[in-house]
């Protein structure tokens, strides 16, 4: 039996071997054949076109009347991470590898992103939770562990409120509950001047020319200069994000989201009404230095969990904490979703 396993192994990493120079390969082709691209979009282009990037697959599901694109990897419990403004998967990029070695893991671009699709609508709450429920439902499973970070963590903590018997666990980065926002954008000045450009946003059409004409600078300033780590982000990943949004109908369907949410409409059906409690067990990381929002927002978030909860401020760390911080939040969410 000793010397057929051996042959097995041999033969699985002889295999791994010709995938990954046959990847190479191809990188160093599309990179010759078109100059003008530059080097992660060549490598993230090989690894669509070759389905191993990194151990994960990309695939699309069907949920909800529309198609999200998602990049899967491992088996197990099942992991949903929902990704933020103005992001995709690939903002997860660190946690999916180390994730998948004991989970099923799961990461969509939502509803108007990269390359899911971008109808008119559904940008709304309660539509964007249904889009992860019916996800969590066509993949098979009763229950998943969620991990948002910003905007997806806001839809995150609403799948809380709305789904409660399909989530096992939640995790929370950097995301304000929803109520608790709006209730802190009326009160709370520094809130209020953190999020200027949330408002700005509610005037149609003028925005997205604005944002057209300088994506790149903008980009840029969005992720490197909100970054307390500003290694975190290279001008590579700068432009590979730059580029999701540059897809057609991309810009209209990602701000439509915050559109919606502070919608004259939105405010009258939330304005006083009581959140319902979180009824699973609840960890917040939240980068202390995050610039887009203000660390008072963590304050009485115990309150809207009638389950365990715990929160953990990360140190010199801001708003793109699964990025700046890979490690320590890949521990942090390891310890959680496995205790």
């Amino acid at each position: 039996m000793q010397p057929r396993l051996q042959t097995k192994n041999h033969d699985a990493r002889f295999s791994r071997s010709v995938a990954w120079i046959s990847f190479l390969n191809l990188t160093k082709f599309l990179a010759r054949l078109a100059p003008s691209l530059t080097s992660s979009t060549v490598f993230l282009l090989t690894a669509h076109m070759t389905g191993t990037s990194f151990g994960w697959q990309h695939r699309f599901i069907e949920t909800n009347h529309i198609r999200l694109h998602c990049v899967t990897q491992g088996e197990g419990e099942l992991v949903l991470l929902l990704h933020g403004f103005p992001e995709f998967w690939y903002s997860w990029r660190y946690q999916i590898p180390a994730l998948a070695r004991h989970f099923k893991v799961v990461v969509p671009d939502l509803r108007g992103y990269n390359d899911s699709d971008k109808p008119m609508s559904g940008y709304d709450l309660d539509t964007l939770s249904t889009d992860v429920q019916g996800l969590i439902e066509h993949l098979g499973y009763s229950r998943a562990h969620l991990v948002g970070h910003d905007w997806g963590g806001t839809i995150a903590w609403h799948f809380a409120q709305r789904f409660p018997q399909w989530l096992d666990r939640l995790a929370i980065l950097n995301a304000p509950h929803p109520q608790q926002f709006m209730q802190e954008l009326v009160g709370n000045l520094d809130q209020l001047r953190r999020s200027w450009y949330l408002l700005a946003l509610q005037v149609p059409a003028l925005p997205e020319w604005l944002i057209q004409q300088n994506l790149r600078s903008l980009v840029k300033n969005f992720f490197q200069g909100q970054a307390v780590r500003k290694g975190a982000f290279t001008s590579k990943d700068t432009e590979i994000y730059q580029a999701a949004l540059e897809k057609p109908g991309a810009l209209s369907a990602v701000l439509s989201s915050y559109r919606q949410l502070l919608a004259p409409q939105t405010w009258l059906e939330q304005w006083g009404k009581l959140p319902e409690p979180i009824t699973v067990p609840t960890l917040v990381l939240w980068g202390e230095e995050d610039l887009l929002f203000s660390q008072k927002l963590t304050e009485k978030l115990d309150r809207l969990v009638s389950a365990p909860f715990h929160l953990k401020l990360l140190h010199h760390c801001g708003h793109w904490v699964q990025q700046e911080v890979p490690q320590t939040v890949n521990r942090e969410l390891l310890n959680f979703l496995r205790n």
